[in-house]
């Protein structure tokens, strides 16, 4: 997790102004003993008096993940403060419930954490992955966190940006695509630019890496439609790779879509210090874009 100090914290101690974060004073403190709290490249003491500005990097271990279900496979929480929970989201697992899902997903196994805000059948959800896309989602803890996470997110002061391997190569080593969606006007399971009822839609990309059959991307959400990416780039005909609806057939050893949600930035909805978070490739992930690389 990375922080800007702001300007009107000069003066507080570091151990105070981290408590906010941490859920806890006691936590903020167990944090910087542990040495997990750097403030410009420097080890922290928690007596510190902040100036405003500074760069605080914390690397705090990992919360205990909560289970979803049985089976014991939940998400870890990256983060926890007394408004929000940033977790990382495995593939497989639901978000909210929904039709075929009534159980299982991910917004009941954080329940016991306190996530709340939103309606009452997804509580604390603002945003959404699909069930075998992976990574980071920020979930509120209340009901004023949520509208201030949602008002953010229609304001696009919510970055999230996504790594992707799609089929062939673009023309081009960035742009946009912009083309709005909507249910499929004949297979209203799935999402479509053939639709009658198409809502405006927009994604950014970068070529990261041209592999000699795909190529890796970060791609940026500047809205946030169902399936947007995955059907965006099926438009663009570079579908994203071992997507078993828009893509082409299952390759490099995948058994789901090549889509990893990998950053997340934000303010904290109390404080409005800028948040950062990262998640690397998950292991089926990064073994498919080794077999990539080498043209398996």
């Amino acid at each position: 997790m990375e922080i800007r100090v702001p300007p009107e914290a000069a003066g507080q101690r570091l151990d105070r102004f981290l408590a906010v974060h941490a859920g806890s004073r006691s936590q903020a403190e167990r944090w910087i003993t542990l040495g997990s709290v750097t403030i410009d490249g420097r080890k922290a003491q928690k007596s510190t008096l902040l100036t405003g500005g500074e760069h605080l990097q914390v690397s705090a271990p990992p919360l205990p993940s909560h289970d979803a279900d049985s089976d014991g496979k939940g998400p870890a929480a990256l983060y926890e403060d007394a408004d929000i929970l940033v977790v990382d989201k495995p593939a497989g697992m639901v978000v909210h419930p929904g039709a075929g899902h009534r159980s299982g997903t991910m917004s009941q196994a954080l329940a016991s954490r306190g996530a709340a805000g939103g309606d009452p059948w997804r509580a604390g959800i603002v945003h959404r992955l699909d069930k075998d896309t992976s990574g980071l989602l920020v979930v509120a803890k209340s009901e004023a966190a949520h509208r201030t996470l949602k008002t953010a997110l229609g304001e696009r002061r919510i970055v999230r940006e996504y790594i992707a391997l799609v089929a062939g190569c673009p023309p081009s080593r960035g742009g946009t695509i912009e083309a709005p969606i909507g249910r499929d006007r004949r297979a209203p399971q799935r999402m479509s630019l053939d639709s009658s009822s198409p809502r405006d839609a927009k994604t950014h990309f970068t070529l990261v890496e041209a592999l000699p059959a795909s190529s890796l991307l970060r791609v940026t959400l500047e809205t946030g439609r169902t399936h947007q990416i995955r059907v965006h780039f099926q438009a663009i005909g570079h579908p994203v790779i071992g997507d078993p609806h828009y893509g082409p057939a299952p390759s490099y050893g995948l058994r789901r879509q090549f889509l990893h949600a990998a950053h997340l930035e934000l303010d904290q909805p109390t404080t409005g210090e800028r948040l950062s978070f990262d998640s690397p490739l998950p292991a089926d992930l990064a073994v498919a874009l080794t077999r990539a690389r080498a043209g398996d």
